[in-house]
Order: C-alpha cells, then structure tokens, then sequence
C-alpha cells in the first residue's frame, strides 16, 4: 500500500513540473510574439542599441523578451482640424479653420519616434498650421481673401507641405474650410454693397432721364419739320389743306352727332319743332296733316343745316 502511494505522489509531482514547464515555455513564446495589423507599423526599442532603424510590416514578429519592446504607429491618412486668427495686410482681423489630411513618412518612423513619439501628429500640425496661416494672410487684404481664395490656398498648401515636411509627415490635402471676418469689417462691406446698389440705381435714373431728353428731342424736332412741311405747302399751294382737313373735322363731328341717340336738334324760330322721333303723341295729332315724306325731307334739310353751320363755325 506504501508502495503504491509513493509511486502516485512521484507521478503526480512529475505532472506538476511538465505541466509547469509548458506554463513557461508557453508564457516565453507569447511575450516573444508581436502582432502587427493592417495600416500599422512598428518601430523596436532595444534596451542595448535603443531604437533600431528597421521598420516592421504587417504580420506576426519575434522579438526579444524584456530587452525589445515594440511601437506600433497607425500610418493611415487622418484628417486635422484646426483654427486661427490671423491679421490681413489691411489690418483686417480674420478667423480661419483649416483642415488637412496627414500621415507619417513610414520609411522615417524611427527618427519620428525618437524626435516626437507616437502622439507626432498633435505635437507639430498645430503649430506650423498656425504660423503658415498667419504669415500668408498677412501677405493679402482682407477683400483678396475672397476673391483670390485659390491662390491663397494653393500658397497655403505649398508653405505647410514643405513645413511638415521637415518633421517626415506627409500631408495628401490641406484646405481652407471656414473663413470669417469681424464684425466691423462685416459691417462695413454690407455698407459698402449697399452704398454700390445705390449708385447703380442714380447711374440708371441718369440713363432714363438722357434717354427721355434724347426722346423729346426726337418729337420737338418732328413736330418742327411736320409744321414745316404743312408751313411750305400752304405756301406753296395755299390753304386748300387747311380747309380739307376742316371738313373732315365737321364731317366727323356730324357723323358722331348723328350716331348719338341722346342728342337733339332743335331749329331756330318760333316754329320751330322737336325732331328725331321724339315727337309726343299729341304733336302727331295735332300735325296729322304732315304726310311721311314731308317729315323726311324736314329732318334731312335740318341736318343738312346744322351741317353748314358746323362747317362756317370752323372757317
């Protein structure tokens, strides 16, 4: 019985340090594996040579334990934001925000690390963003701000991509998101346009005005050369226009009155009657003997009368 609990206990001590040997190998090969994702890389730290000058891709690395220890850096393009008041050449105060797309020089990431660290990005973009900013629109008035904007973006591209440069961070696209002004300035170029609105207005009342002049001139001087014309005809051939133009007007005149079915004729003297139908019953009666025609005849020699009346007032 002895004999067979010393042979359980030897096993089981033997499966104590089996098992403990493959708890170390296995905590040895896990801290001397690394892994690095997709759109990442690593920069080692060496505790003898510090940081060594290769770069480490994509994949599952070896390394030494406790003596290497790696950096992972994420090279994809990240976008930027940042803002600043800078003062125009015209001493003009602006506000403007700037984004840009960055990404480190993957083949420099070991003296990106050794100069900045990981947090590279947030260290250097601030700053030369600002100090790019500033020094060009200090080269621009305020109004070039706007009406120049893409030369001032392309000068403000060139000027942070060389800078950023400097520190072996790549820029793929800077760009001007917002540019404001201040409130006096705002003020002022709302006056401005109101101000050019209105001389606009005075320049077209000034054109309508000339042009009416020019019109009325035009109608004086064809009035003048129509009187003329009449002036040297009548001369010529006498008033014989004149009274033409005389009798149309009474003949006109004439034709309308007698058109007209609330007008009445009535003849001079005492015996003088009511005509166009508007005779009573009683008049019929008593001047029964007037035969149709004779009434007809009447009324024609009355109108031919007023007619020859018309025509004298006119002569």
């Amino acid at each position: 019985m002895s004999g067979g609990g010393q042979a359980a206990v030897s096993f089981l001590t033997k499966l104590a340090k089996v098992a403990a040997g493959l708890g170390l190998t296995a905590s040895a090969v896990s801290t001397s594996l690394y892994t690095v994702d997709g759109g990442q890389r690593a920069v080692i730290f060496d505790r003898f040579q510090g940081v060594l000058p290769a770069v480490v891709s994509e994949g599952t690395h070896f390394l030494v334990p406790w003596l290497q220890k790696p950096f992972l850096f994420d090279i994809r393009t990240r976008p930027h934001s940042f803002s600043s008041t800078s003062g125009t050449k015209d001493l003009q105060m602006v506000s403007l925000t700037l984004r840009v797309l960055a990404r480190p020089d993957v083949e420099r990431l070991p003296e990106i690390f050794t100069n900045l660290g990981l947090d590279y990005d947030d260290k250097v973009l601030p700053s030369i963003g600002n100090e790019v900013l500033k020094a060009v629109v200090a080269q621009f008035n305020a109004d070039q701000l706007l009406t120049d904007r893409p030369h001032v973006s392309a000068l403000v591209r060139e000027a942070l991509v060389r800078r950023a440069g400097e520190f072996n961070i790549v820029l793929d696209d800077v760009a001007i998101t917002h540019l404001a002004y201040g409130h006096d300035f705002a003020q002022a170029v709302e006056k401005k346009q109101v101000a050019q609105q209105e001389a606009e207005r005075s320049r077209f009342l000034v054109a309508r005005a000339e042009q009416e002049r020019r019109a009325a001139i035009v109608r004086a001087e064809g009035e003048s050369e129509s009187a003329r014309l009449i002036s040297d005809a009548t001369a010529l051939v006498g008033n014989g226009l004149i009274e033409l133009r005389r009798i149309e007007a009474a003949k006109e005149i004439a034709g309308v009155i007698a058109r007209s079915p609330n007008v009445s004729y009535i003849p001079s003297g005492n015996n003088g009657q009511m005509l166009l139908g508007l005779s009573t019953a009683r008049d019929m009666v008593l001047n029964g003997y007037c035969s149709e025609a004779t009434w007809f005849l009447n009324y024609w020699f009355h109108l031919l009368f007023f007619l020859i009346k018309v025509l004298l007032l006119f002569c």
